[in-house]
This record gives C-alpha cells, sequence and structure tokens, in this order.
C-alpha cells in the first residue's frame, strides 16, 4: 500500500468539496503533507485574486475568511495573492497542521477581495495504519465534533 495519495480539484467562490478517506473499520489514518492553490485564470487579464482555502475536518456551513488556528478542525489554511502584476510574483502562504484523521475531509476556498474566478487546489496525503486505540479515539473524537457541530445548527 502506497503511503502516499494526491487530489487535485477546482472549486468556484464559496463551495465546498469533500475527499472520500473514511474506511469501515477506520483504521487507515490520513494526515495532510502538501497543499496548493492557484487561480484558475494565473495572471489572468486585469483581475486580482486573494484567496484563502481551509482544509478541515467537517463540512463548514458558514464558508468565511475567518481563520482560527485553534479550532481542531482545520487541518490546513493557505492563503494565495496574485495582484496581476510582474513586478510582484504571487504569494502564497501555507499553514499545516500535524493531525490525523481517519473520516472524510473538506476544502474550501473564498475570495477575500470578493472576486469570482475559480481556484484549483492539489493536496498531499500520507496514509497511515491506525492501532485499534487510535482508530477508536480518531472515530470518537470525530463523532463528538459532528454532535457539536449539529448542535450549534439546530433551529
Amino acid at each position: 500500500m502506497s503511503n502516499k495519495l494526491s487530489y487535485k480539484g477546482i472549486l468556484a467562490m464559496g463551495l465546498e468539496d469533500q475527499i472520500r478517506l473514511r474506511t469501515l473499520k477506520g483504521k487507515i489514518g490520513y494526515k495532510v503533507t502538501k497543499f496548493q492553490i492557484m487561480s484558475n485564470l494565473p495572471g489572468g487579464g486585469s483581475t486580482n485574486v486573494e484567496y484563502l482555502a481551509k482544509i478541515t475536518k467537517k463540512p463548514d456551513p458558514n464558508i468565511t475568511s475567518v481563520v482560527d488556528l485553534t479550532d481542531d478542525n482545520i487541518m490546513a489554511v493557505a492563503y494565495y495573492v496574485d495582484n496581476n502584476s510582474t513586478a510582484v510574483p504571487p504569494n502564497e502562504t501555507i499553514i499545516i497542521d500535524n493531525a490525523v484523521t481517519n473520516q472524510d475531509i473538506f476544502i474550501n476556498i473564498v475570495d477575500v477581495a470578493g472576486g469570482s474566478i475559480s481556484c484549483n487546489y492539489y493536496i498531499e496525503l500520507e496514509r497511515m495504519e491506525l492501532s485499534e486505540i487510535e482508530s477508536t479515539q480518531l472515530t470518537l473524537k470525530s463523532l463528538r465534533n459532528l454532535a457539536t457541530a449539529s448542535t450549534l445548527l439546530a433551529p
């Protein structure tokens, strides 16, 4: 079994993709090792972009440009600025947590500058075998987070 997986995709602003990782027994864990984003139109015309992308352990019902790195659900964040200038190259800041999950992950992207140009993403994950105890702990933590989220979303 290969220890590296990669995923790529493109998202319109304000949308979220789900990457299916969950297994029946939860004995496989995943950790983000690489995360990159790039405009669908790199250097595209006269448009400036200021993307903020997040990889999370649960869906985000209110996709915004707010980042709270103390949130246990955030696995990685990327901030990408391209001001469409040859004098200033695109700038990207990436923060990756060491968190491991055995559940699905989610990626969402917003343009902080208010633009609407789609954004590409590329993610590399490290796959690892989990012990029975590690698997149970991660699954219970995920269920607890989902229960908390559904309580917060309830009318």
